[in-house]
């Protein structure tokens, strides 16, 4: 079965080895799947100072694109109100970036690649 489920256990299942994958290179999980007005967070991090957004995305092949195109400036933009929305909630100030992981494959063949600061908050 192929359904919504799945497909979200799938998601939930790469994000977690991506902050495992982050946290041997140094960053320290703050947060994961933090609903937000108009978004969703995927991972939130520490890298030194800085919050780090994390938005990942996966795909098992590239047949329809790779992962990085997806994201879009609607998408950019969601994901910055919801940071926003989140430095808020939890009355943070601190410098903040917004880094992107791309994975492509299917476990355990898979392709990592890591954007840092992928695009600004505007």
């Amino acid at each position: 079965m192929n359904g919504p489920r799945d497909a979200r256990a799938r998601g939930e299942a790469v994000e977690r080895l991506v902050a495992n994958w982050l946290a041997d290179r140094g960053l320290k999980a703050v947060a994961a799947n933090q609903h937000a007005k108009g978004g969703e967070l995927d991972l939130v991090m520490r890298d030194g100072e800085t919050l780090v957004f994390i938005e990942v995305r996966h795909r098992a092949d590239t047949r329809h694109g790779h992962p990085l195109e997806t994201i879009t400036a609607t998408k950019q933009r969601r994901l910055v109100r919801a940071a926003r929305f989140y430095l808020h909630r939890n009355r943070l100030s601190c410098p903040c970036r917004f880094d992107v992981v791309a994975v492509t494959g299917t476990s355990p063949e898979l392709d990592i690649q890591w954007v840092v600061n992928a695009f600004d908050a505007y």
